[in-house]
C-alpha cells in the first residue's frame, strides 16, 4: 500500500514510459471529473472540456519545470495572460477548477495513487451538495433584485417612493450606475413583494414613471449565483 502511494518519478530525468503514464493517467482523471461535474449541471460544454483537459494541461507543466526557475517564470507569465483573456465564472465553476488543477499538479509531481483519490473524492462531494439542498439558500418568489432604467432628469431618491409604499413590504437601493453616456440611470433595488400578483401591475406603473425604459425583475438567489 505505501509503494501505491510513492511517486513515480523516482530520478531528476524522465522516461518516456513514465511521461506517457501520468498524461494518460491526467487525461482519464480530468474525464472523470468532467462526468462528475456535469451531474445536474448547468455549466457549458466547453467548459467540461476545459476540466477534462486541464489536469493533462498542469501535470505537463509541472513535467516542464522540473525545477527549472526560468521557465516556472514563464510559465506563471503564460497563466497570467490565460487569466485576463477568460471569463470569470460562478463559485461553483472556480471550485471545480481548482480541483482540476490540484489533481494535475499531484499527477505532474507523480503521484498518481493521491490524485485519483482526491478526484473522485471532490466529485462524489460535489455530486452530493448538487443533488441535496444542503446549504441551499432559495428566495421566497416575492423576494425580487429589481432594476430600473431611469432618464437622467428624474430625481431617483423620491420618484417612486409611493409605489414602494404600495406594492413592496421592504425596499432599498443597493446600486445606482449611469449608463449611455451619463443620459440614464441604472438603479437596482432589492424588494420584497407585498403580493406576488400584483408584480405586473407594479411594474406597468413603475413603467409610467421612467418614460417606458427597461426594467428588470430578478430572483435574488439568481442574482447572487451570476455575479460570483
Amino acid at each position: 500500500m505505501d509503494e501505491l502511494f510513492k511517486t513515480i518519478l523516482t530520478s531528476e530525468s524522465i522516461t518516456v514510459l513514465q511521461y506517457f503514464i501520468i498524461i494518460l493517467s491526467a487525461l482519464l482523471v480530468g474525464l472523470a471529473f468532467a462526468f462528475m461535474c456535469f451531474y445536474k449541471s448547468k455549466s457549458s460544454k466547453n467548459f467540461l472540456i476545459t476540466l477534462a483537459m486541464l489536469p493533462a494541461a498542469v501535470a505537463m507543466v509541472i513535467l516542464l519545470v522540473n525545477g527549472n526557475i526560468g521557465i516556472g517564470v514563464a510559465v506563471a507569465g503564460a497563466f497570467g495572460l490565460v487569466r485576463f483573456r477568460s471569463a470569470q465564472g460562478n463559485a461553483k465553476e472556480i471550485t471545480e477548477i481548482f480541483v482540476a488543477m490540484a489533481a494535475g499538479l499531484a499527477l505532474g509531481t507523480g503521484y498518481i495513487a493521491y490524485a485519483v483519490i482526491f478526484t473522485l473524492i471532490a466529485g462524489l462531494v460535489l455530486m452530493l451538495f448538487t443533488k441535496t439542498k444542503l446549504f441551499e439558500h432559495k428566495a421566497s418568489s416575492v423576494e425580487k433584485i429589481m432594476k430600473i432604467t431611469i432618464p437622467e432628469d428624474l430625481d431617483y431618491n423620491e420618484v417612486f417612493d409611493d409605489l414602494f409604499i404600495r406594492y413592496t413590504e421592504s425596499h432599498e437601493l443597493v446600486r445606482v450606475k449611469s449608463t449611455n453616456m451619463g443620459s440614464l440611470f441604472r438603479l437596482t433595488y432589492e424588494i420584497k413583494l407585498i403580493d406576488k400578483k400584483l408584480e405586473k401591475e407594479f411594474v406597468d406603473q413603475l413603467r409610467c414613471r421612467n418614460g417606458n425604459l427597461e426594467i428588470q425583475m430578478e430572483r435574488i438567489d439568481y442574482q447572487e449565483d451570476k455575479d460570483l
